[in-house]
């Protein structure tokens, strides 16, 4: 079984608070003529795989309710980013040609409009304009407290998305569609990687969920996510799947359960952003944890998804104490996903995995696993240093 330290994902925005109802490509933010609200009607959000169009575009300070429809062909995200890419709102998993909604207060500001086909990326992004009331001006410790909250608040929501997306892959295993169960496996996974530092701080749980063949001793069996994706991808079976699937369901049901007493700091959320990049570092950019499917970057952008959301929801605090540090990992985070978009499964293209928002790892050349490997140790310092800023007086 590897050894693990407990470590933190995670995120959001800072003096926001969201409900989230029912429940790839990197680009510059949308600009346009702007579409003005006139009502307290449901926004529209079609979210589209190279478009994310929003119906109206300037709005009043107030609560607003985010109607999103998937119209790609991959399940999709939405998310509302204030400056610096706080998360003001978020809703994920959704599948395509479904609706779901979220509903986020907007003091006045700039914000954008994320859509994720594939969930991964920086998005495809409308800029939305609101006038009015302004967010009053925070203390350090309102910061940290907001950052802590929020924090918690993405983490119940990946970990429920970690839920459904189990469940839905457990579902494909059962109805003995082997295509489907392999391509519901990727939209699980990333889930997982986001909060992969709080599922390990549960010692025993984890290994249950995540444990590799190399942790398999005669007393401890193969199991979890690995186990199945072993017979689906290696041995082209879905024969002994269901009964691991069923276990792995009840013990992702259990991690739900126990994250919830979690005690979250902001301390935690740093060391957390740095073992999710040496995470990265160590088995995902080298090919070693999804060694039968191959879906390796989909492991990594999850794992910089959550060490990214630790940073932006931390960024006002980090912004007045160390301004440069904001603007490098800005400038480190932006290159990073930019080059993993670049890998990113286009139609056509080499080593095309079913489910899949990036090619197989087998179809990176070795200049191009360098090149990601780089531009880990280029972000891996400047991250280790969010700790101790936040933590300082």
């Amino acid at each position: 079984m590897r050894t693990r330290s407990p470590r933190v994902v995670a995120v959001a925005a800072p003096v926001i608070v969201v409900l989230l109802l029912a429940g790839c490509s990197s680009q510059d933010a949308v600009t346009g003529p702007a579409r003005v609200s006139t009502a307290d009607a449901p926004i529209a959000v079609k979210a589209g795989d190279t478009t994310c169009d929003v119906a109206t575009t300037s709005l009043a300070a107030g609560r607003h309710t985010f109607d999103v429809t998937n119209t790609a062909a991959l399940v999709t995200e939405v998310y509302v980013y204030a400056a610096g890419d706080r998360i003001v709102g978020e809703v994920e998993n959704v599948g395509p040609a479904t609706i779901r909604s979220l509903i986020v207060d907007l003091p006045a500001g700039e914000y954008q409009v994320a859509c994720k086909p594939g969930m991964v990326g920086n998005g495809i992004r409308t800029a939305v304009i609101v006038t009015g009331g302004t967010a009053p001006t925070l203390t350090r410790d309102q910061n940290l407290k907001a950052a802590v909250d929020s924090y918690r608040s993405y983490v119940e929501s990946e970990t429920q998305a970690l839920v459904d997306t189990t469940s839905a892959f457990g579902a494909a295993i059962s109805s003995g569609n082997l295509d489907a169960a392999k391509q519901a496996y990727p939209t699980a996974r990333i889930h997982y990687e986001r909060i992969e530092p709080i599922a390990e701080s549960f010692g025993e749980l984890d290994p249950l969920i995540d444990m590799r063949i190399d942790d398999a001793t005669e007393g401890t069996p193969f199991v979890g996510f690995h186990a199945i994706e072993q017979l689906l991808f290696e041995k082209k079976t879905i024969t002994g799947a269901q009964a691991l699937a069923t276990n792995l369901t009840a013990n992702v049901g259990k991690l739900a359960a126990l994250i919830k007493t979690v005690d979250f700091t902001p301390l935690m959320m740093g060391n957390g952003a740095k073992s999710l990049l040496d995470e990265v570092a160590k088995s995902k950019v080298t090919g070693e944890e999804e060694r039968y499917s191959r879906i390796d970057l989909v492991d990594f952008a999850g794992n910089v998804d959550g060490a990214k959301h630790v940073y932006t929801a931390l960024r006002p605090t980090i912004q007045a104490k160390d301004p440069q540090l904001v603007t490098t990992l800005e400038q480190r985070f932006s290159a990073l996903v930019d080059l993993l978009g670049t890998h990113a499964a286009k139609p056509g293209a080499a080593g095309l995995i079913p489910g899949s928002p990036f090619v197989s790892y087998d179809a990176l050349t070795p200049d191009d696993v360098k090149a990601l490997a780089v531009e880990v140790d280029a972000i891996s310092e400047p991250l280790g240093r969010i700790s101790s800023v936040v933590t300082g007086g």
